[in-house]
């Protein structure tokens, strides 16, 4: 990369005294940085999707030419890895710390997960396809350390990860695709008690029309951690 700074800074020669702008400077936009691209990148990708990144969109936001993007990320796959990364940013609570109430600490870890994903829904499709970064590692390590400190065995640590991740996974991706209007929903209902003979369970208990999508959230997850809870 030094190298490529050098030989750019090469062929724009300046004349002596001259003060050397860059492009960002001359337009009045602040310096291109990775900073500036990853959070570009996150705004389109809320909007327009992973399908609607691409490296010329994403130049047009921060002001820049497709080349110039080139200086800080290798290519759209490393930029994808980037913002992904970058939502799932996790910031502990104030008095974060070994406390008692281990549960509490696993909700808190995996609600703020669920939200960070919901608030960018290209990030659940996206996540179990790239390879994991920094900061989603790091929510995996918190949460293994808590499971390991409430009395969870190493031995039975990965499947207790793994069936929170696709708790989390599942729960956000379907809550982030299952778009019906109450309407929709009433009809549904209403066609299913037609068919009570058939679907008496669902139709009783009027799966249909449940959109209370945090509580169930949060009531699967007890279900979870009941079972993980170390037995006296």
């Amino acid at each position: 990369m030094a190298g490529k700074a050098s030989g750019a800074r090469g062929k724009r020669p300046q004349r002596p005294g001259a003060p050397r702008l860059s492009a960002e400077a001359q337009s009045g936009e602040p310096a291109l940085s990775l900073e500036r691209i990853v959070a570009a990148a996150v705004e389109l990708l809320d909007a327009e999707g992973v399908d609607g990144l691409t490296m010329r969109k994403l130049a047009d936001r921060v002001g820049a030419g497709a080349m110039s993007l080139y200086w800080h990320v290798d290519n759209k796959e490393a930029v994808f890895d980037l913002a992904l990364d970058s939502v799932l940013e996790y910031r502990e609570p104030p008095q974060a710390g070994e406390s008692q109430d281990w549960r509490g600490e696993v909700l808190h870890m995996l609600e703020d997960w669920r939200a960070s994903m919901l608030r960018h829904p290209w990030s659940a499709a996206l996540l179990p396809r790239r390879a994991l970064g920094p900061n989603i590692l790091l929510r995996l390590e918190l949460l293994g350390r808590t499971l390991s400190r409430a009395g969870v065995a190493d031995a039975d640590l990965n499947v207790a990860l793994w069936s929170l991740w696709n708790h989390v996974m599942g729960a956000t991706i379907t809550r982030a695709s299952f778009e019906r209007s109450d309407d929709d929903l009433a009809a549904a209902q209403q066609r299913l008690t037609g068919l009570s003979e058939r679907y008496p369970t669902i139709e009783r208990s009027r799966l249909l029309l449940d959109n209370d999508w945090d509580g169930t959230f949060r009531d699967g997850l007890d279900f979870l951690l009941d079972g993980l809870a170390p037995k006296r």
